[in-house]
């Protein structure tokens, strides 16, 4: 039997409608849980990424790089503040809103939000 992951304290949530698809935070994710979906057939729509909370350890490298204690500047990965640090149980209601095309959240919600929901109510039994 494989020994279950902790949970996070936080998770990272990645709100789609700042979110240009620069794949910054892919390049740094240490546990590879952030993947890049492609926008709409419509050209206007960027392509934008996505966080796999389940996966997702809390780390925080996604929205900087740790420096050094005695260095004053921070690192910031994401040039457009898309991703944001969140509460474990508050991640089912992060999710269900992080933006992007209006019907993808609803046409996505068993891939995306129910886990979500699944690990806010893990989080919350704690």
């Amino acid at each position: 039997m494989a020994k279950a992951k902790k949970l996070p304290k936080q998770i990272a949530i990645i709100n789609a409608d700042n979110c240009t698809g620069c794949e910054a935070c892919l390049e740094v994710c240490p546990v590879d849980c952030i993947q890049k979906i492609p926008g709409s057939t419509i050209s206007v729509l960027q392509s934008w990424c996505e966080i796999d909370v389940e996966r997702c350890v809390g780390c925080d490298v996604c929205v900087h790089i740790p420096g050094k204690k005695s260095d004053p500047y921070d690192l910031v990965v994401c040039p457009w503040d898309a991703i944001e640090m969140v509460p474990t149980v508050e991640v089912g209601w992060h999710v269900a809103n992080k933006g992007g095309p209006e019907d993808y959240i609803e046409k996505n919600w068993e891939r995306i939000v129910e886990p979500a929901i699944r690990m806010s109510e893990l989080a919350a039994a704690k």
